[in-house]
């Protein structure tokens, strides 16, 4: 299996993607990945109620069961640009730009750790999730392994 963290790492790309398509959220504003949990800042559209999250979460996981690979790509910034990748997280003065694709789902400019199929996730849960007074969403989640459906153990590489 993966290690944790390129599985979570994983699973905020397809977190973002729902967010993006379904909740007009355009970008995560804030991410904090860590291996045990992870928190994701968005600002959606529409409010965000109960309901909801467990939307969120179950578009997330049905993602993860389609089995998408994972590819990755190099492109010159200029070619980033005209393609339209957002590149506000990339350094100004990087050349060559990498991009993360998940099947037909989502592509981004990323240089972090991923699986190579989403199906290696296992189980997306959000653990807890608060609204600010300016709309702004943070959801907290981690990864389960798919068949004992408890935490990622320790002894995951």
């Amino acid at each position: 299996m993966a290690n944790r963290l390129a599985r979570m790492h994983t699973a905020e790309h397809i977190l973002s993607a729902i967010m993006r398509i379904h909740y007009a959220a355009p970008k995560n504003l804030e991410l904090h990945l860590n291996e045990k949990k992870t928190k994701c800042d968005y600002q959606p559209a529409v409010p965000i109620d109960e309901a909801a999250i467990r939307r969120i979460e179950a578009m997330v996981n049905a993602e993860i069961r389609k089995n998408h690979p994972v590819t990755a790509f190099m492109l010159s910034r200029q070619e980033a640009e005209q393609r339209g990748y957002d590149l506000w997280k990339v350094p100004p003065d990087a050349e060559e730009i990498r991009i993360v694709k998940i099947g037909e789902l989502d592509a981004q400019p990323c240089s972090g750790q991923h699986v190579t199929r989403t199906a290696e996730i296992g189980v997306f849960r959000i653990i807890s999730h608060d609204v600010r007074e300016s709309g702004r969403l943070r959801l907290r989640f981690r990864v389960m392994d798919t068949d004992a459906n408890v935490p990622v153990s320790e002894s995951v590489r």
